[in-house]
């Protein structure tokens, strides 16, 4: 063979030009600093295991054979190609570990702290939503006239805002403005205008008279309104004002309300009275009186089992719970709170007219009002009954619990 094909076939060798077919790799394993350099054992099993994979030798084990690479694709190194899935399974772990670090030392920031009235405004924003939309659409582009007006008393009525109180809006608004353009927003100043009078005379917080001791608050309703959990949210702003508190757990119905006390009373700081389920609750509500006096308590709240109005022996059996008391000072209770939730809607008036027959109602807390677009039923009670509105809810938190104001209601229902 001549000098000058020997030197061609070494160039193909080399840089695979003129090879008939590709280098293969040399017989028997790789040399050892070449696996070592590409391949690492001791980190595959942890790393693999990192991120919830198989682990150790399972690992390389299921990792797929390379197939033998075509003769136009061959590459210029003799490596065995599976060092290159190893090596990747080994770098995954990296920056999952960077992220968590991070995640650690990056806690997010709690949410800045709302105003009460920016909380009365969320809570009632399905009331007001309801409000304020229908009485967009029906003057938007409109002059004041008789259809409009009957619209407009057609939607607060369907608000629950009562027919009084609808029949007094679109009187005032019908004043020097009759067959005139009208702006949406000046209907809705109207509305808050005219429902805070209605609600001026209702909206008075909740006090006690030092005189009594202690001052009996007796608290009913309706199964699921949450007088428990509003006996809790007043009891710790009583306990806060520096008010020595009791409690009686009188719902004997259910050992969840009974618990539920208790926890409220550990949180407060205030003693609890409590019985066996089933026991007698006007037995309860003789020895908790008894007891307060005793101790010089300045406030107890007395809980009661969840009624329907239209119950006529457990409506009995809440008069009882009240003659059992007078038995040892005969002004108690010195408050009857009623509370009502604000998802029942017109049901409420229903309620209010009972209890305050059956257990001489002096004040209502109404709760919910953040879960329903019927919070306007407030306003047709107060035009209704004229009875003193001492607090509302919008929430479960503690501060979610605050006494009424009639003109913050009026704005928020409003939006204005």
């Amino acid at each position: 063979m001549s000098e000058e094909p020997q030197k061609r076939s070494l160039l193909g060798r080399l840089f695979g030009r003129g090879a008939t077919k590709p280098a293969e790799p040399p017989p028997g394993p790789a040399p050892a600093p070449v696996q070592e350099e590409s391949v690492e054992p001791a980190r595959s099993e942890e790393a693999v295991d990192l991120v919830g994979g198989p682990s150790g030798a399972e690992a390389l084990v299921e990792v797929p054979p390379a197939r033998e690479p075509e003769p136009e694709a061959a590459p210029p190194t003799a490596h065995p190609p599976v060092s290159v899935s190893v090596s990747e399974s080994v770098s995954v772990p990296i920056p999952v570990q960077a992220t968590a670090k991070a995640v650690a030392v990056a806690p997010s920031e709690p949410p800045p702290r709302q105003s009460w009235f920016q909380r009365l405004t969320a809570g009632l924003k399905k009331t007001s939503t309801k409000l304020t939309e229908g009485i967009t659409s029906v003057f938007t582009k409109r002059k004041l006239d008789a259809t409009t007006l009957e619209e407009l008393e057609d939607l607060l009525i369907q608000a629950d805002l009562g027919v009084e109180t609808s029949m007094r809006i679109t009187e005032a608004l019908a004043k020097g403005r009759y067959d005139k353009s009208i702006d949406p927003e000046e209907v809705k100043a109207i509305l808050a205008e005219e429902v805070a009078k209605v609600l001026a005379p209702v909206a008075k917080p909740f006090e006690i008279d030092p005189a009594n001791k202690p001052h009996v608050v007796l608290v009913v309703g309706v199964n699921g309104t949450g007088k428990t959990t509003t006996i809790g949210k007043l009891a710790k702003q009583h306990v806060v004002a520096g008010r020595r508190v009791m409690l009686a757990a009188g719902d004997t119905f259910r050992a969840a309300a009974i618990d539920q006390l208790k926890i409220w009373g550990e949180r407060t700081g205030a003693p609890v009275i409590a019985r066996d389920v089933g026991a007698d609750s006007a037995g309860l509500a003789f020895d908790a009186l008894k007891e307060a006096r005793e101790q010089g308590q300045d406030l107890l709240f007395i809980d009661t089992a969840g009624r329907l109005q239209n119950k006529q022996a457990l409506m009995d059996e809440l008069e009882k719970v009240i003659r059992v008391m007078r038995k040892i000072d005969p002004t108690a209770p010195h408050d009857v709170l009623l509370v009502l939730d604000a998802t029942t809607g017109q049901n409420a008036l229903s309620q209010v007219e009972v209890f305050r027959e059956r257990a001489g109602v002096t004040g209502l807390v109404m709760t919910k009002l953040d879960g329903t677009a019927r919070g306007g039923i407030l306003v047709a009670i107060a035009a209704r009954f004229g009875i003193p509105v001492h607090a509302i809810g919008v929430g479960e938190g503690v501060d979610d619990l605050q006494p009424f104001d009639a003109d913050e209601f009026a704005r928020a229902i409003a939006q204005n």
